[in-house]
């Protein structure tokens, strides 16, 4: 009964498989950077970067991916998403092969930029392709397995970069990107039907300009914020020119009789709400997953591989719920899911302030597994309100706003709880570090992988510090802990105010199909 009059592709499925193989290699990459981090310092077995130049490894490409992401969302729609898609791949296993065989620590920050122009061409597309080939009914469900990729990237990126890492040089964690890639090219070019908005109009020149700007230097004032304290004119000056010509773009988008996004859909609770429900979780989410990761290698002592495994429960859930997530929703409506989802997120990030460095690893497993099932039924219907909030042909823009808040959201959550983490761990170690000599007092102010490196100079001293770092930094990710918990519960109130409820989702969906030519053009 349901496939009656079904509107969508007939390969609709195996065209889903392909974008999900897109879209893996896209997560897939940042989380086995994350892994590499120590391996690529060492001067030996690495290119001997500073702790600087590997926050830029992975923040160049996050720069350039936020700030193109609305642009080649809108530019998408337009030139056509099956041509992006292949652009975007392309882009992306050519700047892996640079990435793998870089020289030097400059050389592989320029190759993760040109990465991030490829996955700024990958991401938004894989989901403006998945509002097009399918019907609105099953769309949710789609939106579900999309979902469920991204949690499965995420868990899957430590366990092989510590695999791969075990048994090759420090490279392999990107050519590992180059047959994944060559493969999506060709499963793009066979299975994917072209696709446009048939009606693109002009193109708002200075909107897109505008949007660029904006981002990259509010994305840019975040992450150098992060690297160096939000006490510096850089970082403020750079995130109020951000601010400054965003506000332009949306001025300049409410007078314009051609916007590339209009800005009225914010006075829409189906847009609007998802759009900032995004935007909290992925602050409070990304921001736990930083300072988690070092929790797990340094606290604990678990091996890169060991850390990738641990994130299973994480990935476990998100496998299992995510694609189910859109039938709890027919069930008991938006509203409701996301606001259990949101109140299961805020638990298992409220439980990190009790966390110590002997807790038994089981109860952290659990948090993790309770993690990934709360953000499993928050992302799938947020996804799918923002995407039914708007007709096929505008999916690319849809797709990007939401992508554009996530990259930004998260990029601000490592900065800011980044910066807790620093401050508090800094003032907790600073009585410590008295007597000690004075590069190893640096060193260990600035970081506990600055600790750790100093201790093992250190000799008869090396346990009394590698103690007071631990303790500094549990205590620092309790204050990061819960302000990611106050974050992410600002969700509920904004799905509890805002969100439209069962009523309004259950028949919502059916809205965008009014455009019959879709059909043939999907």
């Amino acid at each position: 009964m349901e496939l009656h009059n079904n509107t969508g592709h007939p390969r609709r499925w195996a065209i889903l498989g392909v974008l999900v193989i897109s879209l893996l290699v896209v997560v897939l990459d940042n989380t086995i950077l994350n892994v590499a981090l120590r391996t690529l310092a060492d001067p030996v077995h690495g290119l001997g970067a500073s702790q600087g130049e590997l926050e830029w490894s992975i923040n160049s490409y996050t720069l350039v991916f936020a700030g193109l992401l609305f642009t080649f969302g809108v530019l998408g729609d337009r030139a056509g998403r099956k041509r992006f898609l292949m652009i975007g791949l392309v882009l992306f296993g050519l700047a892996s092969l640079l990435s793998a065989y870089a020289q030097s620590p400059g050389q592989l920050i320029a190759a993760r930029a040109l990465m991030g122009v490829g996955g700024a061409a990958i991401m938004p597309v894989t989901l403006s392709i998945i509002s097009n080939v399918f019907d609105p009914r099953e769309r949710g469900r789609a939106i579900g397995v999309w979902a469920g990729a991204v949690g499965l990237a995420v868990a899957i990126g430590p366990i092989l970069g510590g695999a791969l890492l075990e048994h090759f040089w420090w490279g392999s964690v990107f050519l590992i990107n180059v047959p994944v890639v060559a493969a999506g090219v060709v499963l793009v070019a066979l299975l994917v039907p072209e696709s446009r908005d048939p009606r693109p109009g002009r193109i708002d020149v200075l909107g897109v300009l505008l949007s660029v700007v904006g981002l990259v230097a509010l994305s840019y004032g975040i992450i150098d914020g992060g690297e160096h304290g939000f006490d510096r004119p850089v970082a403020w000056g750079s995130i109020l020119v951000g601010i400054a010509v965003l506000a332009w773009f949306v001025q300049h988008e409410r007078r314009s009789d051609h916007p590339s996004l209009d800005v009225r859909l914010f006075k829409v609770p189906r847009f609007a709400a998802p759009v900032a429900i995004v935007g909290l979780v992925f602050f409070a989410a990304m921001g736990s997953m930083f300072f988690g990761s070092f929790y797990l290698q340094l606290v604990r002592d678990y091996s890169p591989l060991q850390t990738g495994l641990l994130f299973l429960p994480f990935a476990g859930a998100q496998l299992v719920f995510a694609p189910r997530s859109a039938a709890m929703v027919r069930r008991y409506g938006g509203k409701a899911v996301a606001t259990v989802g949101l109140a299961l997120t805020v638990v298992s990030l409220g439980a990190f302030v009790f966390i110590g460095a002997s807790t038994p690893i089981w109860i952290v497993l659990l948090v993790f597994l309770i993690q990934g099932a709360g953000m499993a039924n928050i992302m799938p219907p947020a996804t799918e309100s923002i995407m039914s909030a708007l007709p096929r042909e505008k999916a690319g823009v849809g797709s990007a706003v939401s992508n554009t808040i996530r990259q930004v959201a998260g990029a601000l959550g490592v900065a800011v709880l980044g910066s807790v983490l620093s401050a508090v761990y800094r003032s907790d170690i600073g009585d410590a570090l008295t007597g000690l000599p004075t590069q190893a007092q640096d060193a260990a102010n600035e970081s506990i992988s600055g600790a750790y490196a100093a201790a093992g100079q250190l000799g008869p001293a090396a346990p009394g510090l590698i103690s007071a770092a631990n303790d500094a930094f549990v205590t620092a990710m309790h204050w990061a802990a819960g302000l990611s918990a106050v974050i992410a519960a600002l969700g509920i109130i904004v799905v509890l105010r805002w969100m439209p409820g069962k009523e309004e989702t259950s028949v919502a969906p059916a809205a965008p199909v009014a455009e019959p030519e879709l059909a043939g053009t999907a």
